[in-house]
This record gives structure tokens, C-alpha cells and sequence, in this order.
């Protein structure tokens, strides 16, 4: 599932964007809120979202400084920036660090949720296009279904938050305080994978993206990715992506 931050300073339309929309019927799930621009960049660093959105003019740090510093330190999110019209040219700042879209205050029925699928859509769309422009690969990582099984959704946390060190269902399900057996039934059942088959998609995935920077050795990418063996590492990525590391590597050239 797409991970998403909101940062707004109102509490009410905070709630309100995280309450009132069916995040999970989207292939999303909330991990974070913030009342500040300055909360927002600590929380976007640390959880790595998918998707972030934010208001503009907020105290200590507004939405335009938030997204500066994190597009400096290289955070690849999907913004979308919540504006009054008041704030409209301020706002337009916001657009050239590569922002995938602006609403107006008050919010519209379905507005929001229709930005997010486009942007949903236009990743796919892009992923598709480069690949085939490239002779590349397509590999996707299908998103969990509109599970209502909290210990699947938190499972699923649990990876994206620590897929880069040594995890196995046994830890998970450990964290989690249900057995093993319990949850190896649930996540297959939810999601059409197995807790480990999911776990090195997922890898596999974030691989992937890292090696599109032809300076990153393939051993640096496989620490990355929570791989301390480089030639097992590779066997998987070959067995999945159809190709090696190295040649993916040459590819994105």
C-alpha cells in the first residue's frame, strides 16, 4: 500500500483528510501526521512516505520550505499542496520542486481522492513508457487489497519500515504478539503472497530504483536492500526481474 503524511496546521481539516477519506479503498494507508512544516520534514525523513500532503502557510516552517529541504536531501514523494486562493501565487513556488498538484481550500467531495489516483496512474503510466523505451523490465509489486485485517496492514509496515535489515515472519509476527502460523495464513490470504515472497518483492522493488544511479556498486545496492550476501542477492533479482543487477544497471544508462 501507498504510504501517506499529512502535514496541515487546522487539527479539524487534519482529521478531517484523515478520517473522511476511504485511504485503504485508494491502495493507501495514513502512517503520519504533522501540525508544522518542521514536524512534517522530521516525519517525511523518517517514514519515507509515498505520498505527502500538506497545506501551505503553516508557523515554524510552511509547505513550500518543507518541500525545499526534502527535495534537497532527496526525498522522491508525490506532494499534493492544499492552497486558499489567497495563497495561490505563493503556492506556484511549490509547483516548480516538482509538486503533482495543488487543491483549493475548502476541499470538494472526491477531490482529493481523484489526485490521488491520477498521480497513482501517472507512476504506472511512466514506469510502463520508460520500459518499453528502454527495453526494460516491467516488474510491479501489486498493492494489498482493501484489507481490514490490522495485523496483514501492520505486517506490511513493518516491511517497508525495516525491509533493509535481517526480517523474517518469525520477527514480525513476534513484534506483532501473534504466532507465526496465524499471520503466514492472513498476509497470504490478503494480499496473494506469502510473507517472504512479499518481503523480497518488495526488496526487489526499492533495488530496482536504486540502480537506475549507475555510480551505486550492485553490492551497495544489496546492502540497501537488506542483502548481506551480493551473489544471492543477484540470483533473486535475476529469478524475478529476468535479468541481472549489472545488466538492469546497463540498461538504465
Amino acid at each position: 500500500m501507498n504510504r501517506v503524511v499529512v502535514v496541515e496546521d487546522e487539527t479539524m481539516a487534519r482529521k478531517g483528510i484523515i478520517l473522511t477519506i476511504d485511504w485503504s479503498a485508494l491502495g493507501c494507508v495514513v502512517v503520519g501526521e504533522a501540525a508544522n512544516g518542521e514536524e512534517g520534514a522530521a516525519l517525511v525523513e523518517s517514514l519515507s512516505p509515498d505520498i505527502v500532503v500538506t497545506d501551505v502557510k503553516m508557523p515554524r516552517m510552511d509547505g513550500v520550505e518543507m518541500i525545499a529541504k526534502l527535495r534537497e536531501n532527496g526525498c522522491q514523494a508525490k506532494f499534493i499542496i492544499l492552497t486558499a486562493y489567497s495563497d495561490f501565487k505563493y503556492a506556484q513556488s511549490a509547483l516548480r520542486l516538482g509538486v503533482s498538484d495543488y487543491l483549493l481550500k475548502p476541499l470538494k467531495d472526491g477531490e482529493l481522492e481523484l489526485v490521488v489516483r491520477r498521480i497513482q496512474g501517472q507512476e504506472e503510466a511512466l514506469e510502463s513508457k520508460a520500459a518499453k523505451e528502454q527495453d526494460m523490465p516491467v516488474f510491479r509489486l501489486n498493492p494489498v487489497k482493501n484489507t481490514k485485517n490490522k495485523y496483514v496492514e501492520q505486517a506490511v509496515q513493518l516491511i517497508r519500515e525495516h525491509f533493509r535489515e535481517d526480517i523474517n515472519i518469525s520477527t514480525v509476527a513476534g513484534e506483532l504478539e501473534i504466532s507465526e502460523g496465524y499471520l503466514s495464513r492472513v498476509f497470504k490470504k490478503e494480499t496473494d503472497y506469502t510473507f517472504t515472497s512479499y518481503l523480497t518483492r518488495y526488496r526487489m522493488k526499492k533495488a530496482m530504483s536504486l540502480l537506475k544511479d549507475c555510480r551505486v556498486k550492485v553490492y551497495e545496492v544489496a546492502e540497501q536492500v537488506g542483502y548481506s550476501d551480493t551473489a544471492y542477492f543477484s540470483a533473486q533479482f535475476k529469478k524475478l526481474i529476468g535479468i541481472s543487477p549489472s545488466e538492469y544497471q546497463d540498461r538504465s544508462r
